[in-house]
């Protein structure tokens, strides 16, 4: 294979990895998102009883 096959190949799989890496951190955020809002949503709730 010549070398520029392989050097595109790992370039192709290092692209691929980092996409799976923001994925996974888009998928983090999102999920700590949700948590702040319920978090605030049972202060203010908690707020009104009062």
């Amino acid at each position: 294979m010549p070398k520029v096959v392989i050097a595109m190949m790992c370039l192709g799989l290092l692209a691929l990895s980092s996409c799976a890496n923001t994925a996974r951190g888009f998928v983090q955020d999102s999920t700590q998102t949700g948590h702040a809002v319920d978090n605030a949503t049972h202060r203010v709730l908690r707020a009104g009883a009062r």
